[in-house]
């Protein structure tokens, strides 16, 4: 039985406020760059596939700041390749620069306070898990969930990065279940299903944007609002 689930943040419970492709086409315009919200969704699966691989190795909060400015230079390239536009490392890294000066917010997606609701009816232990370089507590204030989560761990107050092990055992430990007990739910292969399954925790692919349509490694849903009727069947229990 199912005993506590774990969310990822971005892409999972919450997501930028405007969007990423709003915010990216108001900058790229400014340089005779048309990206469409089909090219920017393509774009960011591959940056944040990247993402999660340089975190898997050197988290990028502990890289200098030009490791750092050299890590945004490819993942803006990566974006726009989505759209069809093969940029210069130059050309990115100015775009770039210009995004990080638009201001926005993180917000949760529509359907997940009442799905977080209608779970913590049902008894399960909640918890949100980010590599968020901010505190756990301020993360989920600012979305406005404190009151929906048991808990939230970043990699600011564990010190690793998903996929580390280190951030899953830490919420199972909080939790007070075991791995088989819980369920981890995300949308990396990479930081959410390979970390949950380095430690045994049943992991669910969220792929809000149809970026996995051919992954079958473990449950893929379209929205958080499936997971209930996920849990009610009888996967887990195998």
């Amino acid at each position: 039985m199912i005993a506590a689930v774990f969310f990822d943040m971005y892409g999972t419970l919450a997501g930028f406020k405007p969007s990423r492709f709003e915010i990216q086409s108001q900058i790229c315009t400014q340089f005779g760059i048309e990206v469409t919200p089909e090219g920017i969704l393509k774009g960011y699966a591959s940056a944040d596939a990247y993402m999660s691989s340089v975190n898997s190795s050197i988290p990028l909060r502990l890289r200098s700041p030009s490791e750092k400015e050299n890590f945004f230079t490819e993942y803006e390239r990566l974006v726009l390749k989505g759209s069809g536009f093969d940029i210069s490392p130059e050309r990115a890294l100015e775009i770039w620069r210009r995004i990080r000066q638009v201001p926005y917010d993180l917000a949760p997606f529509p359907d997940v306070v009442s799905t977080l609701q209608g779970l913590r009816s049902r008894g399960i232990k909640l918890a949100m898990i980010s590599n968020m370089n901010r505190s756990g507590p301020d993360l989920a204030d600012s979305l406005g969930l404190s009151d929906k989560l048991d808990f939230t761990l970043t990699s600011l107050d564990v010190g690793v990065e998903k996929p580390h092990p280190g951030v899953f055992l830490e919420a199972l430990h909080r939790a007070g279940v075991t791995s088989k007990e819980s369920v981890h739910v995300g949308d990396q292969p990479v930081s959410d299903v390979d970390g949950a399954e380095g430690v045994g925790i049943h992991p669910v692919l969220l792929d809000r944007d149809d970026n996995y349509n051919d992954f079958n490694r473990c449950p893929r849903i379209r929205e958080l609002a499936e997971l209930p009727k996920l849990l009610d069947s009888d996967y887990f229990s195998r």
